[in-house]
């Protein structure tokens, strides 16, 4: 917990830092919900647990938790599938699971897994969000799948083509993502207005003051849209379909919540993160976050990346948003059902076309094709079929990619030393099934005439497929007397 003993100085800090993330944090959190298919007060919620409950908790001191688009395909995914009454349970077990697993000290171990995995899949979110957005930033209802969202452009663009409100939504959603981009070069007294803030509000003046038939959020009233899972969602969760959906769950957010911490950590001077306590940390927000039928929460970099910058200097400033957001959404819960539909697919499409690492592919092709090609494969997996078995692919293919890495063996052919003799092949390096072909195949081009010997005690590391694969050839290419004598070289080291 947070002291609240300051000097003045860092108060202040804290204070406006605070606000400013607030300021961030309330388009994102409600334009989130909106676009995962639930109440856009449920993305408030989530941001209100993240501020005043993880903000006061141990972890990592300035990250700033809540809603994040990271998510929004999953939850939709899921809310599509299993209804909105079993999101609360799937984030409730989302979140137990996550306290199980820092209480276990599991947390450093989310370091292992590859860049290129996590990396893909936000550039797989990016790009479902992007193309599916692009249908509500029109007004118009988007595919379930995405193959079937890509293969309707050209029917979308033909709709924005030549109906007028179509193109009357899509306008506003363009020239949402417009003040986005070009927010930056503003003068710097405009600037001290956070990009989506601005996007989101000059939109939503617009709309209303030319009276433009646009569709609006639906607002519910933060306490009409609470709704504690039922003895029926937790049924639910009993099916395979469910428990996979909780793991994705799991994974993606504690992945993508400690590396935004690693990220953070990198930011600013202070202390540095304790990823067991963050992921317990997380893990009770979301166990709250599922009590109260909310969106899931993890660390996002965005709001993370405006706290630092903002100054602050302790976990106040976290704290403090998060009791901005409940005041906003108490006091002045009818603002939120004024803001236009494709303003906040603007800011979504946005903050999806950011989520994929552009700048960083070239180099890394030329650096680390096998890189290059785990996030290409992972991201396009989770477009054509779906999170989980997108980031399942990832996973396996960059342990596979790890071990051919790992597994390399040399093998060099020496004439006996002194007379005549069998051929000496000594191996060095890591021999394992995934080498043996090109074992086998270096070894059959030697002179069918001459016996060999195989010399192993080079080698780091020789699995059972390759002790076996190799006893079996130098049993073939020895006389009986040399099998004995001189194949016992054949050993591990």
């Amino acid at each position: 917990m947070f002291s609240l003993r300051k000097d003045p100085d860092t108060l202040r800090r804290d204070v406006l830092a605070s606000l400013v993330v607030f300021l961030v944090a309330l388009p994102l959190c409600v334009g989130i919900a909106v676009a995962s298919g639930v109440p856009a007060e449920l993305g408030l919620i989530t941001g209100i647990v993240g501020g005043l409950v993880v903000g006061a908790l141990p972890g990592s001191a300035l990250q700033v938790s809540g809603p994040a688009a990271g998510l929004t395909v999953l939850v939709f995914e899921a809310v599509q599938e299993f209804g909105l009454g079993a999101l609360g349970a799937i984030v409730l077990a989302t979140g137990l699971l996550q306290l199980a697993l820092g209480a276990l000290g599991i947390g450093r171990w989310f370091q292992a897994i590859s860049v290129s995995v996590v990396q893909g899949m936000l550039a797989g979110i990016g790009l479902v969000l992007l193309f599916g957005q692009l249908y509500t930033m029109a007004g118009v209802k988007q595919p379930r799948s995405g193959p079937e969202k890509i293969t309707g452009i050209p029917e979308l663009a033909a709709d924005i083509a030549t109906g007028s409100r179509t193109l009357t939504a899509f306008a506003v959603g363009a020239g949402t993502i417009v003040v986005l981009v070009l927010w930056k070069k503003a003068p710097s007294a405009l600037r001290t207005v956070p990009a989506p803030l601005a996007a989101v509000a000059l939109a939503t003046a617009t709309t209303a003051s030319a009276g433009l038939p646009v569709a609006h959020v639906e607002v519910r009233g933060l306490l009409e849209a609470v709704q504690p899972p039922g003895a029926e969602a937790f049924t639910a969760l009993a099916g395979l379909a469910a428990l996979s959906t909780v793991l994705a769950f799991t994974l993606i957010a504690s992945a993508e919540s400690l590396f935004s911490a690693a990220a953070v950590d990198r930011m600013h001077d202070g202390p540095r993160t304790d990823y067991n306590k963050e992921l317990m940390a997380q893990g009770v927000g979301n166990t709250l976050c599922g009590a109260l039928g909310a969106l899931p929460m993890t660390a996002v970099i965005v709001r993370s990346a405006t706290n630092v910058q903002a100054g602050a200097r302790t976990a106040l400033s976290r704290f403090l948003h998060g009791a901005w957001l409940l005041l906003f959404a108490a006091l002045l819960p009818a603002a939120i059902g004024i803001i236009p539909l494709a303003a906040l697919a603007g800011v979504l499409i946005h903050a999806g076309c950011k989520l994929i690492p552009v700048k960083e592919l070239i180099p890394l092709w030329r650096n680390q094709r096998g890189e290059a090609v785990v996030l290409a494969v992972t991201a396009l997996a989770i477009v054509t079929t779906n999170m989980f078995e997108g980031v399942l692919l990832g996973l396996l293919l960059a342990v596979l990619k790890a071990a051919w890495e790992t597994s390399r063996v040399h093998l060099q052919v020496h004439e006996p030393s002194c007379g005549p003799g069998p051929l000496v092949v000594t191996l060095t390096g890591n021999a394992t099934f995934l080498r043996l072909p090109h074992i086998l195949d270096t070894l059959e081009k030697l002179p069918a005439h001459r016996n060999a010997e195989l010399d192993l005690s080079q080698l780091h590391h020789l699995d059972h497929a390759c002790r076996t694969a190799l006893d079996t050839w130098a049993e073939r290419h020895s006389t009986p007397a040399e099998a004995l004598t001189e194949v016992p070289t054949s050993r591990a080291p």
